[in-house]
């Protein structure tokens, strides 16, 4: 017969290691609920969730979660890497030179052995450049017809017409979810009273990004008279 371990040294062995758990799983015992049932429920949070910035500018997202001691955390972008920052429940990324039209990044945390994602997405944005047609004028009716060209990201884009201070159309295209710039084209008929006339019109674009709201607009026109070109 083969021989046996004295019980005095299994009696050593157990002491020396306790409850026969690795380091890894003492870890995720602290991540457990009462009793060490299940794992607790922890959150991951990415800011900001949307960011625009001009072609080619670097953005910071900021990952962070409430697992007390997480196994790992990690970004998962196409977008080009710079700086990492962190501390405690929190790591910040840097990333370099946006030129993606829009890019979606997630922020994974591993915490007992469950992993959670949150995502964020980056826009880079293009105002467009704004054009206002002469208007044509057909029996009583004025049309002007607006073009935004090249502008991105459109579902964020407002397009007004204005006849001196005031608004005399206005649409929102957030309709629209394409992810590459485009060329829009508003077109609105209206009559014109008297005091109207040669009064100036103008187009204007604007984007709403999350806070930050990007202008442009076109050069004035005056509405004519019958008979007469615009100026």
């Amino acid at each position: 017969m083969g021989s046996l371990f004295p019980l005095s040294l299994l009696v050593l062995l157990a002491a020396a290691y306790p409850g026969g758990g690795s380091a890894r799983r003492r870890r995720a015992a602290r991540a457990q609920g009462p009793g060490g049932s299940s794992p607790a429920p922890f959150w991951v949070r990415i800011s900001p969730e949307f960011a625009a910035v001009r072609p080619g500018s670097s953005v910071w997202l900021n990952c962070s979660s409430s697992c007390p001691l997480p196994d790992g955390s990690s970004l998962r972008t196409q977008l080009r890497r710079g700086q990492t920052l962190n501390g405690t429940g929190w790591v910040s990324y840097q990333l370099l030179d946006v030129r993606a039209w829009s890019s979606d990044v997630l922020c994974l945390v591993t915490c007992a052995g469950e992993t959670r994602r949150a995502t964020a997405r980056i826009n880079a944005y293009k105002p467009g450049s704004v054009i206002l047609e002469p208007p044509v004028l057909a029996g009583s009716e004025y049309t002007l017809r607006c073009h935004v060209t090249h502008v991105f990201p459109v579902g964020f884009l407002v397009v007004t017409l204005r006849r001196g201070g005031q608004v005399i159309y206005s649409e929102s295209l957030e309709r629209f979810k394409g992810l590459d710039p485009a060329n829009v084209t508003l077109t609105h008929a209206f009559r014109a009273r008297p005091h109207d006339l040669w009064q100036p019109v103008t187009c204007h674009a604007r984007l709403n990004l999350d806070g930050l709201v990007v202008r442009s607009s076109s050069a004035p026109i005056t509405l004519p008279v019958r008979g007469e070109a615009p100026l």
